[in-house]
């Protein structure tokens, strides 16, 4: 049992540092350092870094479909799953503010990297179009569903991004209120916000 915990500490640590300093300069040594384990220790539990983002990847999905099932479980009506999900640039504004969305920056340093793993990473934001599509179908937007859905997931990563490079807070919650404008814009009339 304490194997599983110092994997999962291991694959903690290493998603914050994947975040933070990103996949190439987060080494063995630093992530081995953020969980106060030897480096013959960190090696017992994973021999390469692509084993560690094999695990970061899998713990992000993990996180992602949990939270999507609590949107689910609280959200009222379809639209206004949505907004948790338009709202989740708030909830995270701090950290997106300084290093982009997690998902977004590890899928373009993969890319860049041509890495094999850039997939994997890839299908959180497939996780997150399949999960808007079925909310925008709820709501009774028939074909259009899969085009709102891969909008809205387009702007927020443009938001993302873009409050990152400017480091500015404020542009996410301007954008925020934007997007649930443009949201009960989208609405079939017997759906109002």
């Amino acid at each position: 049992m304490a194997q599983t915990g110092t994997k999962d500490r291991i694959s903690e640590a290493a998603d914050q540092l994947f975040y933070e300093r990103g996949f190439e300069a987060a080494s063995f040594a630093d992530i081995a350092a953020a969980v106060g384990i030897s480096r013959g220790n960190f090696y017992y539990h994973f021999k390469t870094k692509d084993e560690i983002l094999e695990a970061v990847i899998a713990r992000r999905m993990a996180k992602t479909r949990a939270m999507l099932n609590g949107w689910e479980a609280e959200g009222a009506d379809p639209a206004q799953r949505i907004i948790c999900f338009i709202r989740i640039l708030i909830v995270n504004q701090s950290q997106i503010t300084l290093y982009g969305c997690p998902v977004g920056s590890l899928v373009t340093e993969l890319g860049k990297l041509q890495h094999a793993a850039q997939a994997q990473a890839a299908a959180l934001f497939t996780l997150f179009q399949d999960w808007l599509s079925q909310q925008f179908q709820a709501l009774g937007c028939g074909a259009r569903s899969d085009g709102l859905a891969m909008h809205l997931l387009a702007r927020s990563q443009g938001v993302a991004t873009l409050a990152q490079a400017f480091g500015d807070a404020d542009f996410i919650n301007r954008e925020v209120a934007l997007m649930q404008n443009w949201l009960r814009d989208q609405l079939p009339p017997e759906h109002p916000l």
